[in-house]
C-alpha cells in the first residue's frame, strides 16, 4: 500500500478476511448477473515483457465487462523494452491510466514499478510469483468443495512462481500444502520458512508422499517461459514427477487436478489426468477472470471488500 492507493504484488498483500470478501465478490461475478459498471470510464495498462494467452484475455475482457478499458502494451509498445527506466514508466502511465497491470521477467520490476506509479499496480506474473493465478487456483477449490477449511493441496515440480504462491496463500489462509520439488529447484526458502511459522507446509522429494491423500493434486510445466534452454537437463531432474493415474491413485477419490496451463501433456502431466474426470483445469482458467475482475473492482474501482 502506498499513498492512498493499493497494489497487488503478492497474496499477503490481502488478509485472510480480506481474500474470502475477495473469494466472495468473485463468486457474485461468476454465478451473476453482476451489472455494476465500477470501471466505467477507466483505463488499465497491461505491460507483457512475457507474452501470455490466459493473462491477456482474461484482464481486458475483465476491465470490459466490468465498463472500463484495456491498453495492451508489449516491448515493442512501452519505452521499456528499449531501456526506459522503471520509474519513468511508471511516471508516466500513472498520468494516462488507473492502473497498470504487469507481466514481466524479474520481481524487483514490478516493485520498482509500483514504488513510482501513483495508480495500483497488479502483478500480473514475475519469475517469483504468480499471485492472480494462485487465487484463481484457490477460487476452483473452493467451486469445487465449498470451502478451503481442512483441505490438503500437493504440489508436484518445480519450485517456481507457481509454487512460492501457493506457499504466500498457506500462509494467509492456514490450509495444509506439501510440495515435491527435486533436489535443487526448491522454492524461495524465505517465502516458504514465513509460511512455515503460520501454516503446514513442507517440501518432500517423493510426489507419491505429496499426493497421498491430497485434495488438490497441482503442477506446472518443468521449464516455464524463459527455461527453455534447460530443458534437457530438467527432463532428467524431473524424472518421475509426472502426474498420472498412479499418483492421482494416491489422492482421495474425489480430490481435483490442477494446473495453470499450457500443459506438455506427457511430460509433467499425462493426457489421462489433464484430459480425465478429476481435472477441472478450464473452470481454473476460467476463473482467472471473475478473480482478476474482483481484484481490479477493488483496487481500481473503490468497490469495498
Amino acid at each position: 500500500m502506498t499513498g492512498t492507493h493499493r497494489d497487488f504484488l503478492a497474496i499477503p498483500d490481502y488478509t485472510r478476511d480480506e481474500l474470502l470478501s475477495l473469494f466472495k465478490l468473485a463468486e457474485d461475478m461468476r454465478n451473476g448477473p453482476y451489472t455494476d459498471k465500477p470501471l466505467a470510464g477507466k483505463s488499465l495498462a497491461m505491460i507483457f515483457m512475457k507474452s501470455s494467452t490466459r493473462t491477456r484475455v482474461s484482464f481486458e475482457v475483465g476491465m470490459w465487462q466490468l465498463g472500463g478499458h484495456a491498453l495492451f502494451l508489449s516491448p515493442r509498445d512501452v519505452q521499456l523494452g528499449r531501456g526506459e527506466p522503471v520509474a519513468d514508466t511508471a511516471r508516466v502511465l500513472s498520468r494516462y491510466v488507473d492502473g497498470i497491470m504487469i507481466r514481466t521477467f524479474a520481481h524487483s520490476e514490478v516493485e520498482e514499478l509500483a514504488r513510482y506509479a501513483t495508480v495500483p499496480v497488479i502483478n500480473g506474473l514475475t519469475d517469483l510469483l504468480h499471485p492472480c493465478q494462485v487465487l484463481a487456483d484457490l477460487l476452483t477449490i473452493r467451486q469445487h468443495f465449498g470451502s478451503l477449511e481442512g483441505r490438503k493441496v500437493a504440489w508436484i515440480g518445480d519450485g517456481n512462481n507457481m509454487a512460492n504462491s501457493w506457499i504466500n496463500a498457506a500462509y494467509r489462509l492456514g490450509f495444509s500444502l506439501t510440495l515435491a520439488c527435486p533436489e535443487g529447484y526448491d522454492p524461495d526458502a524465505e517465502i516458504l520458512r514465513r509460511a512455515q511459522g503460520e501454516a503446514d507446509v513442507k517440501i518432500v522429494r517423493d510426489p507419491a508422499e505429496a499426493a497421498e491423500g491430497a485434495d488438490v493434486v497441482n503442477t506446472d510445466v518443468w521449464a516455464s517461459m524463459g527455461q527453455e534452454e534447460e530443458q534437457a537437463v530438467r527432463e532428467k531432474a524431473f524424472t518421475g514427477y509426472i502426474v498420472d493415474e498412479s499418483l492421482m491413485s494416491r489422492a482421495q477419490r474425489d480430490a481435483i487436478f490442477l494446473h495453470c496451463l499450457p500443459a506438455h501433456r506427457g511430460e509433467e502431466v499425462s493426457a489421462e489426468v489433464i484430459d480425465g474426470p478429476q481435472s477441472v483445469v478450464w473452470d481454473e482458467a476460467e476463473n482467472r477472470l471473475h478473480i482478476q475482475k474482483a481484484i481490479m473492482a477493488n483496487m481500481m474501482g473503490g468497490v469495498e471488500l
